[in-house]
């Protein structure tokens, strides 16, 4: 069996090794394709040497489609839609594995499309989207992005190398791009938390895209301090950080239901620099994207309204982790699916018993 994996922004990547990893496993192959128009392909070069799978790069989706039609491959799994899926030959199944499972619309949108099968990951999930979507086929299986850290295959970093004290707590800070609480944060806020080790994470789009210089400035800046580590560009995948924090920062992202699933706490960050097209009489494009969601996490962990709320709350949390473990176990439950690690495997399952 053959399968290829539509890789739009190489974040998706995290999201595919894992079934890669099983397919492999199982004796199958697996081969990525990427696109030239939103990726930068020397930037990305190394990370995708190192999948040991072919990659073939394309400008844009028509391209794409004419190389899946020529290659045939049993399936392509997409991590989005696809506007071409009626120009892939008939042997070729097309699959669905989203790369996040955040609280905003798109989540459920992007399955407008309708393909052979998508993947969902929990069981509220899954009862809302067959409700929306009745005559398209959906199979629950998990989050196969953390299978690593529920099967004992993911490492953390190493934070000695890092200049770090492996003996403090650790906060990890993995804002999303827009709209994004990070320019909310002041460019010496290190040092507000001496006793603690601070690895930053941004999403891809904050070193790729240039809107988000002001965003690369702070960066700079918070990495000049001794008890701080901010990513790498190069640095895809959010796992080892997930691995070593003991508490997490960000906004409405899927990063909040990845961490809670470790049973850890989260801060949710509700204070943001807006774009001036979210001002206004403009403010309901921003309630749309990411106030009005479909799933509501106001009981995910504390909220901060306010970088200062953070001096206090996060001190709060690191000291009672407790306090929303059933609401963590909940969110788990419904959203992020099961966390046996076999995610991947139930993935490969379905494709093998499937094919054409």
């Amino acid at each position: 069996m053959h399968v290829t994996f539509d890789t739009q922004n190489v974040y998706y990547l995290p999201q595919y090794t894992p079934v890669l990893s099983e397919l492999r496993r199982r004796g199958h192959q697996g081969s990525f394709g990427c696109y030239t128009d939103k990726n930068k392909e020397k930037a990305f070069t190394e990370t995708l040497e190192a999948l040991e799978s072919p990659v073939y790069w394309f400008n844009g989706e028509e391209q794409a489609a004419a190389k899946y039609a020529a290659a045939r491959p049993d399936w392509i799994i997409f991590g989005s839609g696809f506007q071409h899926l009626d120009k892939l030959d008939a042997h070729t199944q097309s699959g669905q594995l989203g790369h996040g499972i955040g609280p905003k619309p798109s989540y459920y949108n992007k399955s407008y499309i309708p393909m052979s099968v998508r993947f969902i990951e929990g069981a509220e999930r899954l009862e809302i989207i067959q409700s929306r979507y009745p005559k398209s086929k959906f199979v629950q299986t998990g989050f196969s992005k953390l299978d690593p850290l529920f099967n004992g295959t993911a490492k953390g970093l190493d934070l000695d190398a890092l200049g770090l004290d492996k003996g403090r707590p650790t906060i990890l800070y993995a804002p999303t791009f827009n709209p994004s609480s990070l320019e909310r944060f002041p460019d010496k806020w290190p040092a507000d938390f001496p006793n603690h080790n601070i690895l930053i994470k941004p999403h891809a789009f904050t070193y790729t895209r240039s809107a988000y210089r002001g965003q690369r400035k702070k960066l700079k800046s918070w990495s000049k301090f001794p008890n701080s580590h901010v990513a790498e560009p190069a640095e895809i995948s959010l796992l080892p950080y997930l691995y070593s924090a003991d508490i997490l920062l960000s906004e409405a992202s899927s990063t909040l239901f990845e961490f809670a699933a470790l049973d850890r706490p989260v801060v949710v960050c509700n204070f943001f620099k807006l774009k001036w097209s979210y001002w206004g009489p403009l403010k309901y494009r921003f309630e749309r994207r990411f106030r009005q969601g479909d799933v509501p996490f106001d009981d995910i962990g504390a909220h901060a309204s306010s970088y200062r709320d953070l001096l206090r709350i996060i001190p709060e949390q690191l000291e009672n982790p407790g306090q929303f473990k059933d609401q963590r176990t909940r969110y788990t439950a419904d959203h992020v699916g099961p966390t046996d690690g076999r995610s991947s495997a139930r993935v490969v399952d379905y494709l093998e018993q499937n094919l054409r």
